[in-house]
This record gives structure tokens, C-alpha cells and sequence, in this order.
């Protein structure tokens, strides 16, 4: 969808003579029924002065294309301004621009993000070359007219309002400035801009550029296609086993008989190390290699971020990025723009979407409407937050009201944890989850044990590290004071033990990086991911009482969002409010303590809890 269109002659005319906000704004209404703010207006009307100004000359042809605010169909994001024409050996060329009106940013240790202030306050966003040049590596994998139809895309942005000043600019952003060149604020940077427009169009788009891209077919490109196949073949973490491999065929012959008239949706319920995510990942690359639109979605970025990384070797932004999205991008999502939608930790999923959780109806209902298959590999047991609403019973509402044909599967657990169903049914018994006949727990068959010190513990996490796949985490009980100040330490128990929450640069790739062996991980950062070893330390918020369970939610830190709300329902329903915090602090820890496949070790900061644990196993070996 594109919401303007014409060409240079036609825009200039519109700027000089209209007001081209409201004249964007009227076609945007007309095409989605919705109108815009007064921030997004603003922003139309100064951005695209400022390009028209760029465009006022003559080594840019007359008959250029121009469209503004290009949807991309399998996403929610719009391209600012297209450029599209011919070059000097009549080659085709569409320039992609990402305007900005940005005056400053800061540079930051993560992998394509800057800050800057938008939205009354300091956010982390993307670097504006990294959004540019990933709005055309989507396009190159996903629309015929660019990948089979000689299309070439030329990526750039330009932050007119942005003084030089060695941040946005730093070397460290290179590798995506080199993509898509990085133009800023002054007459020279102008004059460089427009070079860079009148190199790949010399001359106008008289062959019809722009409707070739919008009325494209959207498929996988062969080169996405292999390539991903490639990453995949032969990696044996992506191996399927067992009813992991009967539940892979259900799921692909319900893809591939989906249509918009005969919607499919597949719910596959398995708990922890029943292999959900391997199964997810390999959807995602067969049926993307059979040419099918298929993207893997989670609400958690950690698993997206973490399996886009295992894929491509790689802990930087890729080509790949764009297989991947959050749950709260499908909003406005076209209906039936994919093929499959691959949806992990469907137990996280929210009713609202956005920062403010104040957008949509329901992401279960988005999905299902945004796909034509629809998959949801769901475990109700870990559910850690208030606001997580993902549930079979909805799925199969919404899957009822859009006339869906509902298949289910189970996953039996290979349990990841040593192949011990019995830790499993152990731990729901002693966290009080449910009653077992798994009242106490042998540890010759799983590895847990029980630590005084959490500096003992720590440190054989660190020591068993050696195939970086062990990590310490812990419950929400402690401030993050360190997200702002480096030099604090989050975590203090005792005289000896001070450590951090999981490091801000490395975010959603904590779990991976090699430096977050040092740190402590959350809830947020460990949720459908597997390690090896995993330490945990059970805070103040769950404590044992002459054998009973106790649940404390004023134990968490106030920054911890997964109790938000909890006071004001509270009001309305003590009952109900004390049943859900307990809840979720209890498959919180179900949660970290289901992390490691080889073992769990723990410490609690409360000594009768300690004992409560001991006096649950039936002897704790050594060690390992």
C-alpha cells in the first residue's frame, strides 16, 4: 500500500501550492479509515519540505517517482519516501529514504541502537542507516518485483535537523552507514543527498518502477530461502526428535492447505525441553524454502534475538532480522499477509499491543486474522506476568469466530533437564504448582543442589561455563540500579556477594553473550531458552513456612512490571489479586529453574527455605 504517489513535477506542486500533510493525510484516511496525530502531521509537513528542497534541481529529472509512506505488506512498517527511476545504464533503481527530525542522539554499546529523545523522554531506538537498510533487505527477500524483477533498492537516511557531531555519526555505526548512507543537516550535507538520488536516477521512472513494487507478489526469494536452509542443514541444536517430527508434518500440511477462505490454526501445547522452539525454527526454514510467507513471532524479544544469532553465527543485526517480529506488530497488519505465522511463549501474549499497552483489541485475535495458518506453541504454566493473557481457550475463541479449522498437539517432554520427567513433576509438587506423587527428587538422575554461599555458586557457574552455556539468575527482588549507573551493584546478599543484572548492551542476546557469565539474568532474559547449567537465587519473594509455600510480591523490586496492576485489581478483588501474584511468582521460579538441561543449583536468601529444598531430595550428590 502505497498512501501517496506522483512525480517530482506532481510533489513540488503539491508543497508549493497545498498542504501536503493534509493532502497525505486525506489519502491515508481514505485508504485505512484511521486518521493520524498531530505529532505524525507535523512531521509530514517538515520532513517533506525539507525533502523537496533536496529534490529542487535539475540533475534529478522531472518524472522521478515519489511515494510516500510505502507499507510494507508482511509488516507494520512504512517506508517515508521512495525514490524510483532509471539509472545511467537504464537500470532500475528505487532509493529508499528514512527521514528523521532528530537534533541529537548518543551513541551506545549495542549493536545498531542509538538513544535520543522522543515521546517526552530518552528512548533506545534503532540507528536510522540500520532501519533503512532493513526495510530494503525485507523488501529484497519478500517482493518479486525486487528479486526476480531487477529492482535494485538504494537505501539512505536523512536527518535534516542533525548537526554533525560524532555520535549518530561514530565509527561504530559503519557497517550500517556503508549500507545505507547517512546524510545530516547543512547545504553540503544537502548537495550530497542529492548526488546520491541523481546517481541511481539519472532518469525518470517513465516504465512504471513504483507499481511494479506495490503490486508485487510476495514470496521468499531463492537466495533467502537457501541461504537459510544452508544455516540450518547439518546443526544438530535444530535436530527434530521423536513426536517433534509427527507434530513438524501435522504443522506443514496444515500451512500448506491454508487459504484466506479456509484458515488453519494449530495449537501445540508441551512444557519445558519439549522442543517448541526447535520445532518453531524449523518451520520457519522448510516452509520458507517451499515458498511460503512465514515469520516466527514471540512477545519475549530474547528468543528472537537468540535464534536469529545461532542461525547466522552472528551476535549483529541481519538479512535474517526480518523473519522474525514481536507479538504487538500485527495491529495493523493486513488480513492474511502470511502464509504461516510461527507463534512461541503464546502463554506471553497480551490483549493491548505498544509502549503504553493502549493499542489493538488482542494480539491472539491479530494473529489469527494476520495469518492463514496460524501455529501456537503454548505452556499455561509459565505465564510470569499480569498482563500475560495467551491461553488455548482464547485461541480457540478467536480461531471459532474467524471460522478456523482447529488442530491441537502435545509435545511429550524429552525433558531438556537431563531427560528427567520426574525433576519436572518434582518441582511443580515443591513450589506448591500441583500435587505429584514426585514428593522428593533423587539427584543422581537430575543435577540440583542446594548452595549456603552465593558466591560458591556463582562461581561454579562460571567455572562450568566452558561452552558458554551457563548462566546465574535470580528473582525480580532487587533493584536495576545499574541500568543508569555502571559503577552500582545490583545484587548484594551478605558481605561477599555483589553482582549486576544482566548488562544494557547486551539485551536480548544476554543469554549468549560471553560477558553475561558475570551477571544475573531475569525472567525476561532466560524465558524459552536452554543452558546447560543454570544458578539460581530465590529471593524474598518466595519463601517455605513450616512446609508451606509463601508467595511475598512486595519482595520485588519496583522497577519489576510483572505484578503491574496488581494493586489496582487489589481493590476490586483481593482474592483474586493474592491467586495471580502467587501464580506468577511461582512459575517464575518454575520458569529459571527449568533453564538448565544438565542442572540446577540454588541458593535461597531466606535459611528455611534452604533447608525445605534439602529436605525434598532424597540425597543431593555431589557437585558435579
Amino acid at each position: 500500500m502505497i498512501v501517496y504517489s506522483a512525480d517530482k513535477r506532481q510533489f513540488l506542486s503539491d508543497i508549493d501550492e497545498r498542504e501536503i500533510d493534509e493532502v497525505i493525510h486525506l489519502r491515508y484516511k481514505t485508504i485505512t479509515g484511521r486518521g493520524v496525530g498531530t505529532s505524525e502531521l507535523r512531521s509530514w509537513r517538515e520532513s517533506l519540505t525539507r525533502m523537496a528542497s533536496v529534490l529542487r534541481d535539475d540533475s534529478i529529472p522531472p518524472n522521478v517517482g515519489i511515494a510516500i509512506e510505502f507499507h510494507i505488506p508482511q509488516s507494520s512498517k512504512r517506508i517515508d519516501v521512495t525514490l524510483t527511476g532509471l539509472d545511467d545504464e537504464n537500470g532500475k533503481n528505487a532509493v529508499i529514504v528514512e527521514l528523521k527530525q532528530w537534533e541529537s542522539a548518543t551513541r551506545t554499546d549495542r549493536d545498531a541502537i542509538v538513544t535520543t529523545f522522543v515521546g517526552g523522554g530518552n528512548r533506545e531506538l534503532v540507528h536510522p542507516s540500520y532501519q533503512a537498510w532493513s526495510y530494503s533487505t525485507l523488501l529484497e527477500g519478500f517482493n518479486t518485483a525486487v528479486h526476480e524483477g531487477g529492482i535494485v533498492l538504494r537505501p539512505c537516511a536523512y536527518l535534516h535537523n542533525y548537526v554533525r557531531d560524532g555520535q549518530i555519526d561514530h565509527s561504530f555505526y559503519n557497517g550500517y552507514i556503508s549500507k545505507a548512507p547517512l546524510f545530516l543537516k547543512g547545504e553540503e550535507e544537502k548537495a550530497k543527498l542529492r548526488s546520491f538520488i541523481s546517481t541511481h536516477v539519472k532518469r525518470g521512472d517513465s516504465s512504471g518502477i513504483l507499481e511494479e513494487i506495490e503490486g508485487a507478489k510476495i514470496r521468499p526469494s531463492k537466495a533467502l530461502a537457501d541461504s537459510l536452509a544452508v544455516l540450518m542443514k547439518g546443526n544438530p541444536e535444530f535436530v527434530l526428535i521423536d513426536d517433534q517430527k509427527t507434530v513438524f508434518e501435522g504443522v506443514v500440511a496444515a500451512a500448506k492447505s491454508a487459504s484466506s477462505a479456509t484458515p488453519r490454526v494449530v495449537i501445540v501445547e508441551g512444557g519445558p525441553g519439549t522442543g517448541k522452539s526447535v520445532l518453531a525454527i524449523n518451520l520457519l526454514s522448510a516452509l520458507t524454502s517451499d515458498g511460503l510467507v512465514c515469520k516466527y513471532v514471540s512477545r519475549n524479544a530474547a528468543p528472537r534475538a537468540v535464534f536469529q544469532s545461532k542461525l547466522t553465527g552472528s551476535l549483529t543485526k541481519t538479512k535474517y532480522e526480518s523473519l522474525f517480529g514481536s507479538s504487538g506488530s500485527f495491529v495493523e497488519s493486513t488480513p492474511n499477509a502470511f502464509d504461516l505465522l510461527i507463534v512461541d511463549e503464546a502463554h506471553r501474549l497480551s490483549e493491548k499491543s505498544g509502549l503504553l499497552n493502549n493499542k489493538g483489541e488482542n494480539q491472539t485475535k491479530e494473529l489469527i486474522a494476520a495469518g492463514k495458518c496460524t501455529v501456537f506453541f503454548i505452556d499455561e504454566d509459565q505465564r510470569v506476568t499480569l498482563r500475560d493473557a495467551g491461553s488455548k481457550a482464547a485461541i480457540r475463541t478467536f480461531a471459532e469466530s474467524r471460522g478456523a479449522v482447529v488442530e491441537e498437539y502435545g509435545l511429550a517432554s524429552q525433558f531438556r533437564c537431563s531427560g528427567s520427567d520426574g525433576y519436572l513433576a518434582w518441582l511443580d509438587h515443591v513450589l506448591d504448582i500441583r500435587t505429584t506423587a514426585n514428593t522428593t527428587l533423587d539427584s543422581a538422575q537430575y543435577d540440583f543442589h542446594v548452595f549456603d554461599s552465593p558466591s560458591e555458586l556463582h562461581d561454579l557457574i562460571e567455572a562450568m561455563n566452558t561452552g558458554n552455556k551457563s548462566r546465574m539468575v535470580a528473582g525480580y527482588c532487587w533493584p536495576w540500579l545499574g541500568k543508569k549507573d555502571p559503577a552500582v551493584q545490583d545484587i548484594t546478599i551478605g558481605s561477599n556477594y555483589k553482582r549486576r543484572w544482566n548488562l544494557v548492551k547486551d539485551g536480548s542476546l544476554w543469554i549468549v553473550s560471553p560477558d553475561s557469565v558475570n551477571e544475573v539474568g531475569c525472567v525476561h532474559t532466560c524465558q524459552g531458552l536452554e543452558l546447560d547449567y543454570v544458578g539460581v537465587i530465590i529471593g524474598p519473594d518466595l519463601i517455605i513456612r513450616d512446609g508451606r509455600v509463601l508467595t511475598v510480591p512486595s519482595a520485588r523490586a519496583f522497577q519489576d512490571k510483572s505484578l503491574h496492576g496488581l494493586k489496582k485489581l487489589a481493590k476490586t478483588d483481593s482474592a483474586k489479586a493474592a491467586q495471580v501474584a502467587d501464580q506468577i511468582i511461582k512459575n517464575t521460579y518454575r520458569t529459571l529453574m527449568t533453564r538448565g538441561m544438565k542442572g540446577c543449583y540454588i541458593y535461597c536468601t531466606d535459611p528455611e527455605t534452604s533447608d525445605y529444598f534439602r529436605s525434598c531430595l532424597r540425597r543431593e550428590s555431589p557437585v558435579s
